[in-house]
């Protein structure tokens, strides 16, 4: 293996990472739309490790399947249902998380092997990824609201980084990409996207303790106007 491989397979594993652990996160908060969101995306980069190390072609398909599913559906549909649970006080029951992942399973499906839509798919999954940056803009608004300044630029870079990653995946070819160790437009995407997983976890949970001050704040004014009415 040489090197430009070999740091192929360690952004690959640190995506993983990043997507399994804050997964896990967002699962014990009881958020299943995020949390299994990104445990597909470390699916995916699980399956990209093997690849950049073997070259295996069952791989590269599983990861590209998984691939087309987080950027055309998941991450941005999913995965901003899930935030809506913070920012809008969305509940979805179980039944609808189950038909959200079911459903954008079966269209990925459609995207991936219906040959009359190759062309589009490109343009489609940087549509996707616009309408999800438009989201994140809001979510930073409402994180700059609660005075969350540090977690609100940790979401602006994500958004920044992610954005530019969508823009040129299929677009643009990085000079020299076939053979430079660090700035080739694998290594970079698959770093951005680790990144991408921390900063929206630390956001949501910066906006939720917001909600429970103000909630606590709340009760505080409620029982202090009781005691003075008796």
């Amino acid at each position: 293996m040489d090197l430009r491989s070999l740091v192929l397979v360690l952004s690959s594993a640190l995506l993983a990472l990043s997507s399994f652990v804050y997964g896990w996160k967002f699962v014990k908060k009881r958020n299943y739309l995020l949390g299994i969101e990104l445990w597909v995306v470390g699916t995916s980069a699980s399956n990209a490790v093997v690849f950049f190390a073997t070259e295996s072609p069952v791989s590269w398909a599983i990861a590209h399947f998984f691939d087309v599913f987080s950027r055309g559906f998941g991450l941005p549909l999913i995965s901003m249902a899930g935030m809506m649970v913070i920012t809008h006080g969305f509940k979805p029951s179980i039944r609808q998380d189950i038909l959200a992942f079911v459903a954008s399973a079966a269209a990925t499906f459609v995207l991936i092997g219906v040959h009359s839509l190759e062309g589009i798919l490109p343009y489609y999954l940087v549509a996707m990824w616009c309408l999800l940056s438009i989201y994140l803009a809001y979510f930073i608004k409402r994180l700059l609201a609660v005075g969350a300044g540090f977690n609100a630029m940790l979401v602006g870079i994500a958004l920044v980084t992610s954005l530019a990653i969508a823009g040129i995946y299929d677009f643009y070819k990085i000079p020299g990409e076939e053979t430079n160790v660090v700035f080739n437009f694998f290594t970079l995407a698959l770093c951005s996207w680790a990144y991408f997983a921390p900063a929206i976890y630390y956001g949501y949970c910066a906006l939720e303790r917001a909600q429970q001050r103000e909630l606590q704040f709340g009760s505080g004014q409620a029982l202090s106007g009781l005691e003075r009415a008796s």
